[in-house]
């Protein structure tokens, strides 16, 4: 049957270069040739990009004057929204509703294919073309060598990833997130632009982690350069820069529509947070994109809050080789998320009634950190391999001081003897809860964020956010001295006013019975 004339496909650019009138098209009346366009829109130069507004019956002069001293080239066409194209000129709505509708007939007949990966967590994921391109990077290549959890794989046999495919898992969610955004909320104006310099932060996020990940920012430069305060972020940014310039990718970002001034800018400060600091007079820290957008910088790494897509991939991929449930859905978030305005800035909110997977949320981070990320990997030696290990100076004295005067010791222990860790425990934000930085909405009033406080959730949640987990090394490896260095333990313990060691009753039965609390109450009978 042959399709009536409101039926018939979109025509495009002929094969041969000769223009063709695209649907619905008044006839032309101007005295100027149309000129001959590639089939590629892509390839078109701003006089081409005007010609082809002349042949959609965008004729005004302003108009086209505009999209020439703005250089609007084919590449970028696909990025323009009804905001940009307002600015351009266009100023009647159905004017810009009816060019958009044009150019993304021109977007769907020459899309380039997306790059499908089989992910273990994320199941066949898509990647842009341009995302490929960073990723086949000799920077980007090297993530395949640093291990994810550092250490824990000396410990944990399965936990073999890499920053490699938690990367790629990364930019996918951050696409994922920022779509749903716009789908949902089309008068956030998120241009194909901002979604891709989103997926892009996602991917390059972790660009700068060194050998054995955190190991080597957390415990290895503070020992190496003490006078560098140095962190893993500073370090991808660095690094994405280095990788853009060397492979000569700023081209290849404007043949896809991005401008490298802002754009480039926009995707470091994703990673790092604002790269300078803001003026006096400015309250807005960040140049990549402006206020309205505010809620952008919360996909990636969320300062806010904590909840990003960061910790979306590295839960569910963590838990995956660790052998751990993981609790959090984060495709049920993805149902329930929106933007709203609080206190006249733009902020990802999610649903009221999943406040409680939020809280589900942090305490999977938490015991993460307790059951693996923070595992006793590094072994008791009396070789220099303990020196590196992150101390308190003051510390190691006082477990030495506190020899047990009650108790006779056979071997004499000195303050060089020990390595005393403290390692902090919360839920992301020190002693902070995060959840009162989230903001929630009602089934009714989708636009109206709320606060949910802890009690109104319930009486169940911890009290406090934040915990330190203390542990003692001994480098002496013999026995007399490994039994000493329990009995200073507990006993520093027990005059420090910190909680019972959990096997103190068993490595030092003399010295926890002299401590009232710490003696076992009586058990009565019913």
């Amino acid at each position: 049957m042959q399709r009536s004339d409101s039926e018939q496909p979109a025509k495009r650019p002929r094969c041969d270069g000769s223009p063709r009138t695209p649907p619905n098209t008044p006839a032309r009346t101007d005295k100027y040739p149309l000129l001959e366009l590639h089939p590629d829109h892509r390839t078109w130069d701003p006089e081409q990009v005007c010609s082809y507004l002349q042949s959609c019956g965008f004729e005004k002069s302003g108009l086209l004057k505009n999209f020439r001293e703005n250089k609007i080239t084919g590449s970028l066409l696909p990025f323009l929204d009804e905001s940009l194209l307002e600015n351009l000129g266009v100023s009647s709505l159905e004017d810009r509703k009816k060019l958009l509708n044009y150019i993304r007939q021109l977007s769907q007949t020459q899309a380039e294919p997306m790059k499908v990966i089989n992910d273990p967590i994320h199941g066949h994921i898509e990647l842009h073309p341009l995302l490929i391109r960073i990723i086949d990077t000799p920077q980007f290549q090297r993530l395949r060598y640093i291990k994810q959890l550092g250490g824990g794989y000396y410990v944990f046999p399965g936990a073999s990833h890499n920053r490699f495919e938690h990367s790629l898992g990364v930019g996918y969610l951050a696409g994922c997130l920022v779509r749903e955004l716009c789908d949902k909320q089309p008068e956030l104006q998120i241009s194909e632009r901002d979604m891709l310099c989103v997926q892009i932060a996602g991917l390059c996020h972790d660009l700068g982690h060194g050998p054995f990940s955190h190991m080597f920012d957390g415990r290895f430069i503070p020992l190496a350069r003490p006078e560098v305060k140095w962190t893993h972020e500073q370090g991808s940014v660095q690094m994405f820069e280095y990788l853009v310039n060397s492979n000569g990718l700023r081209t290849v970002m404007e043949q896809y529509g991005l401008i490298p001034e802002e754009d480039i800018c926009f995707i470091k400060e994703q990673i790092a947070g604002p790269l300078e600091s803001p003026a006096k007079d400015s309250l807005w820290p960040y140049k990549g994109r402006p206020e309205e957008k505010s809620f952008l910088y919360e996909i990636v790494a969320n300062k806010r809050n904590g909840i990003d897509v960061d910790k979306w991939d590295y839960f569910a991929r963590d838990c995956h080789h660790l052998g751990i449930q993981n609790n959090f859905d984060y495709k049920r978030f993805l149902k329930f998320v929106r933007v709203c305005e609080v206190d006249n800035r733009k902020h990802i909110c999610t649903r009221d009634k999943e406040v409680g997977n939020l809280y589900d949320m942090f305490h999977t981070r938490n015991s993460l950190h307790r059951r693996a990320y923070q595992h006793k990997y590094i072994l008791i030696s009396s070789g220099p391999e303990l020196e590196g290990y992150k101390n308190y100076e003051h510390l190691p004295k006082q477990v030495a001081d506190a020899k047990p005067l009650e108790m006779f010791l056979e071997a004499e222990l000195k303050a060089e003897d020990f390595i005393v860790d403290v390692i902090n425990m919360d839920y992301g934000m020190e002693d902070k809860n995060p959840i009162d930085h989230v903001r929630f909405y009602c089934k009714s009033h989708p636009y109206k964020a709320i606060m949910i406080t802890k009690d109104q959730v319930s009486q169940l949640l911890p009290e406090r956010f934040a915990d330190q987990l203390i542990r003692v090394y001994c480098k002496k490896m013999d026995s007399k001295s490994i039994y000493a260095a329990k009995q200073h333990f507990v006993h520093w313990c027990a005059i420090s006013d910190f909680t019972k060691p959990q096997d103190g009753d068993i490595v030092a039965p003399l010295i926890t019975p002299q401590k009232p609390e710490w003696r076992p109450r009586p058990v009565h009978p019913t």
